[in-house]
């Protein structure tokens, strides 16, 4: 089971939770940075990162469900942007709000940061999540 936690006495946060808990033996998906590449590795929206932020997600949700979760399970995100200005982080979130990745709420983290590892790259976020045990029956 996941717990998620909004601490009283903070400011509530809009989109995400403070912390998220989980019982011990549950297991989870640490999962690599998602990256604006498509399945070539070419890098999908150039210049733009609401359209790389979205193939992010793509990714992201790829990335899950090879490991057999999905966006309702994820516990935490880094979302780093490359930026200096607060309204292009706000329009990454948009798309990641907008993506269902946060209806847990997951706790999250917006960064913006000078460059990131591919020529190009505006967005890229990692993540973890909790992988749900099979239903009975089910790979049987």
């Amino acid at each position: 089971m996941i717990r998620r936690v909004t601490a009283p006495g903070l400011f509530p946060p809009p989109t995400y939770s403070h912390a998220s808990v989980v019982e011990a033996g549950t297991r989870l998906a640490f999962l690599a940075g998602s990256v604006p590449l498509d399945a070539r590795g070419e890098l999908v929206g150039a210049g733009d990162p609401v359209r790389q932020a979205e193939q992010v997600i793509a990714n992201l949700a790829e990335q899950l469900r090879a490991v057999g979760s999905d966006f309702a399970h994820v516990l935490s995100t880094d979302v780093y942007v490359v930026a200096g200005e607060p309204a292009v982080l706000g329009a990454v979130w948009d798309v990641v709000e907008a993506s269902g990745l946060s209806a847990g709420p997951h706790a999250s983290t917006l960064i913006g940061v000078a460059c990131l590892g591919y020529t190009g790259q505006l967005v890229e976020i990692t993540a973890t999540a909790v992988v749900p045990e099979e239903e009975a029956g089910e790979g049987a």
